[in-house]
């Protein structure tokens, strides 16, 4: 591809990794963005809308939070799109972010100097980490945008109603509550929401979500904002979860109506990520290759599931050794109860979901 250049430089020719999935005729713009030492070519094109079989007069409330990114009610339909792997990759790269500082910290040049090759090595380290959260949570908004989408187009949605979160900021909630909104991309989440919904040909508009979560719907009473996840009316008893309570009243707000929802979709948005040591491969090796004096798991237990306890190269178990013991002796001794074994091999305990 051949790229123009400003201030009369000669023009940039660049290969790429695949083929652009839009026609010549349709593109629009494109930019090369360098990002961790990477080069990136965003690429702006004009798709046609698709035409689905929708119907606008239906009307679908959605409600933005940060449990769940989105939580949408129409009809007698709800849907809620957990945000879990959004939160868990913000906890995690908060986390690595501050043990990187604290060790980036130790190796910072002084005022002045240039520093070592250690040190840019660590900040390129540290930007192609922020570079590579950034893309994960983008990711994981336009997959719960997906969601809905593809929900709304099953029940013949044709109008989107959004909470509009204008000056949801400039109210002080508290040190945490207020981090957690400075830390939360709603702009980007209802990006997403709205390009993928307009390409589909459903109309999105926002509204006004004051009060969308302390108001019953079914009497329309207002009560106080339940400070749990469950709403109940204390004059009709009516109880519901408040984000699908949020949702049929922007939907209401908006000129459609809703009832208690009979079936509720999940749907999860984003992949978990799960913590690795780096140090993994070398108890994998062990664990495959045997070698004299290194632990390996072997046996069985009672129950006939693999024992876990390690045994050494030459059929020993490794022995904890306590205070006022024989310390020869107790290299020697090879039956030893598994329970008091301290060089366990790490092991993954599957958990049901």
């Amino acid at each position: 591809m051949r790229l123009s250049v400003a201030g009369g430089q000669p023009e940039l020719w660049l290969r790429l990794g695949r083929e652009i999935p839009y026609p010549t005729g349709q593109l629009r713009s494109v930019t090369l963005v360098c990002e961790a030492g990477r080069l990136f070519l965003d690429v702006t094109s004009a798709v046609p809308v698709a035409v689905h079989d929708i119907d606008p007069g239906r009307v679908a409330g959605v409600d933005v939070g940060i449990i769940h990114p989105f939580a949408a009610a129409s009809g007698d339909a709800a849907l809620f799109v957990s945000g879990r792997a959004i939160r868990a990759e913000e906890r995690l790269h908060l986390a690595d972010t501050k043990a990187r500082a604290s060790h980036m910290g130790r190796k910072a040049p002084r005022r002045g100097q240039r520093g070592s090759r250690r040190w840019r090595k660590l900040r390129a380290a540290q930007r192609r980490a922020e570079t590579k959260h950034r893309r994960r949570v983008r990711l994981a908004h336009h997959q719960a945008a997906k969601s809905v989408v593809t929900w709304a187009l099953e029940r013949r949605v044709g109008t989107l109603a959004i909470g509009d979160l204008a000056g949801i900021t400039t109210r002080s909630l508290g040190r945490h509550q207020n981090l957690r909104l400075r830390q939360w991309r709603r702009t980007h989440l209802v990006g997403a929401m709205r390009d993928k919904a307009q390409a589909a040909g459903i109309q999105v508009f926002k509204v006004d979500e004051r009060a969308t979560s302390s108001t019953c719907p079914q009497c329309g009473s207002r009560t106080t904002k339940p400070r749990g996840r469950n709403f109940a009316c204390p004059s009709c008893g009516h109880q519901e979860h408040r984000d699908i309570v949020g949702a049929r009243n922007i939907a209401a707000h908006s000129g459609g109506t809703t009832r208690t929802p009979v079936r509720v979709t999940h749907r999860r948005a984003g992949h978990v990520p799960a913590r690795r040591d780096r140090r993994r491969h070398l108890w994998d090796q062990r664990r495959s290759s045997p070698a004299p004096g290194r632990p390996v798991t072997t046996g069985e237990s009672l129950t006939g599931e693999p024992n876990r306890s390690p045994r050494f190269g030459d059929g020993s178990r490794p022995y904890r050794w306590s205070p006022g013991e024989d310390h020869a002796s107790s290299l020697t001794t090879s039956a030893t109860p598994a329970r008091r074994c301290t060089r366990a091999m790490p092991r993954v305990v599957p958990r049901c979901r």
